[in-house]
């Protein structure tokens, strides 16, 4: 028997109208590779601010970076590198967006962000746009090595005066006078996994001001002439490589652009929900993890005569955090099933400001459960090591959650602006077909 928050209903042999049998034997397998190759080893990793280089590399041979990708996954790529199969047995074509639930829950079970994220930055949201949208000729330069974890690539999009705000980006791509390379120049910051990346799906001003300016493109990054990287220390997930990005006069081939020039807005936003859904998963676990260590100290912990769960003060604090947490993951779970059934463009449109709601809800989730963990654990709570260790590690890394993949109030105000932007939009669509009742 498990205790108490430490594990989501369909892992406690709970009904589930979601899970397949697939579904079960994914993550199984999924939690044998990840405890002995990565939670097993969190902790020690997290002391030293280093995971080891191999790490991600047996990842790669095992094909455990690929459930990184938004489903569905590019089976003909992935068939084209001998990739057929995934973990538990599942055939590529399967994968669906609640085996991402499963992925990213799995991989966040030791507690600590910024392990699992020293592996992912790069598959979850580098590669994807190159998917989506790079010309096959794009495709067959970076696909090749990138989907088989030779090499390592990241997002860089937020800069030191523009972070949610990504139509003022200013890092800037001129084109050379033989048209033949794109000059950059500028600084990205806060770039998770940039510190190993050997490239970069960068966002970067072709054009004028605003987000018709911006493009995207593939820029090289490790010893490329006039490439600056350092590795920043932030509050939390310092193991996760956050990296200050310098660019000056950088010469990158037009053909790295991807895409269309000028639409790397539209690109960037239409990997968000993908971004956030997995943050939110990964947030989720998290709360779970320091939520159910806070339950298990106070079932032993005695003060006053007697344990600490025998306090109704104490029990009551349980309760409200653990409430909190149970209907944050009904709710994502009834969100990657919703994503699982309709296309792409449909998720879009009609989930983007839901998700990004989730992703703000996830975070405060994560504050009130951390929270809570520190104060019933005490005095050990607020210690870096000893029986509190893991609250106070996972505290530290709220306003990891908080802050990237679109800071908590830039997430809140975009989910209702897109949720009533929808909304009129159907309004006007009905005026137009004559309904005046209906489905909106």
């Amino acid at each position: 028997m498990s205790i108490p928050f430490s594990e989501p209903p369909l892992l406690q042999g709970q009904p589930s109208p979601y899970y397949s049998q697939k579904h079960i034997e994914f993550q199984r397998a999924c939690r044998q590779f990840i405890t002995s190759n990565l939670t097993d080893h969190a902790m020690n990793w997290e002391r030293e601010g280093k995971v080891p280089d191999e790490v991600f590399s047996r990842f790669a041979v095992a094909n455990f970076l690929v459930p990184h990708l938004p489903a569905p996954l590019p089976v003909h790529w992935l068939r084209r590198l001998g990739i057929d199969t995934l973990p538990g047995g599942l055939k590529a074509e399967d994968f669906d967006c609640l085996h991402t639930v499963i992925y990213f829950d799995e991989m966040q079970r030791s507690g600590l962000a910024g392990i699992p994220g020293s592996l992912s930055a790069g598959m979850t949201f580098g590669v994807p746009p190159i998917i989506r949208y790079g010309s096959k000729e794009l495709q067959e330069r970076f696909l090749p090595e990138l989907l088989t974890g030779k090499k390592r690539t990241c997002i860089a999009i937020t800069e030191p005066d523009a972070g949610s705000d990504v139509a003022g980006l200013t890092t800037e791509a001129v084109r050379s006078q033989d048209g033949r390379h794109f000059i950059i120049n500028g600084a990205k910051k806060w770039i998770t996994n940039g510190i190993w990346a050997d490239y970069a799906t960068m966002a970067v001003r072709t054009g004028g001001p605003g987000a018709k300016g911006l493009s995207l493109i593939v820029v090289p990054l490790k010893d490329y002439p006039g490439v600056t990287t350092r590795k920043i220390l932030v509050g939390g997930q310092n193991t996760a490589g956050t990296a200050y990005i310098e660019l000056d006069d950088v010469r990158v081939p037009v053909e790295n652009i991807i895409g269309k020039e000028g639409e790397g807005m539209k690109y960037i936003m239409t990997n968000f929900n993908h971004e956030r859904l997995t943050v939110a998963i990964g947030v989720a676990r998290q709360a779970r993890v320091t939520l159910s260590a806070a339950f298990k100290y106070c079932m032993k912990r005695e003060a006053f005569g007697k344990t600490l769960i025998s306090q109704p003060v104490v029990r009551h604090r349980l309760a409200k955090s653990g409430a909190k947490l149970e209907s944050l993951w009904a709710w994502l779970e009834q969100i990657a099933f919703q994503m699982s059934k309709m296309s792409k463009d449909e998720v879009d449109i009609q989930l983007g400001g839901i998700t990004a709601l989730a992703k703000a809800q996830a975070a405060k989730v994560l504050d009130d459960c951390a929270r809570c963990s520190v104060l019933l654990f005490g005095g050990n709570g607020f210690t870096q090591s000893g029986q509190g260790e893991i609250a106070e590690k996972i505290y530290r890394d709220v306003n990891g959650a908080r802050i990237p993949g679109g800071s908590e109030d830039v997430m809140l105000d975009l989910a209702i602006r897109q949720l009533l932007l929808r909304y009129q939009s159907k309004i006007e669509e009905m005026g137009r077909s004559g309904r005046t009742t209906g489905r909106l």
